[in-house]
């Protein structure tokens, strides 16, 4: 998508490293679940500095898709700042974020975006264990109550439909 197209409804920052193996089928997931929301978007992959053949990878995807922008970090940083890169070169009114691994599920993001509102600023998912009432915070680093308390942010949970 060109600088001067429609404005951008949705940014899907995806931190990669050494997932050379991920990043095709990550993709078409991504672009499946993006479509099926209509809304103009792009998928930001940021290489945090892969030593395998992920960004090989990405470019000769980039090649066939216009909507997927890759930021190739010169190190790796950690997850933290390869979503920092991502933040700033998003350009969608909306940012979601998913981890490269497979960890979660991209069919979650029409229903993690279904429940923003005007009560809502920011959603957080989470993934469930089949069968285990156990599950682990979507971010390792805060808890949503936690960020609520520091950014004024008011958070919502959803369950993913993909097991950690």
């Amino acid at each position: 998508m060109s600088e001067t197209g429609p404005a951008l409804a949705l940014s899907i920052v995806v931190p990669v490293y050494n997932e050379e193996g991920n990043v095709a089928p990550l993709h078409g997931e991504l672009t499946r679940a993006a479509h099926q929301l209509g809304r103009p978007y792009e998928l930001v992959f940021v290489n945090d500095g892969s030593r395998d053949g992920t960004l090989a990878r990405l470019t000769a995807l980039r090649a066939r898709d216009e909507n997927l922008r890759i930021v190739d970090l010169d190190g790796n940083f950690g997850e933290a700042a390869a979503l920092s890169a991502g933040f700033a070169h998003a350009r969608g009114a909306l940012v979601v974020t998913l981890d490269g691994d497979g960890q979660n599920d991209p069919a979650d993001i029409p229903r993690l975006l279904a429940r923003l509102g005007p009560e809502l600023d920011v959603v957080s998912g989470r993934a469930s264990r089949t069968g285990s009432s156990r599950a682990r915070p979507a971010c390792p680093c805060t808890t949503p109550a936690a960020a609520s308390r520091s950014t004024g942010a008011r958070w919502s949970r959803a369950r993913s439909s993909r097991a950690a």
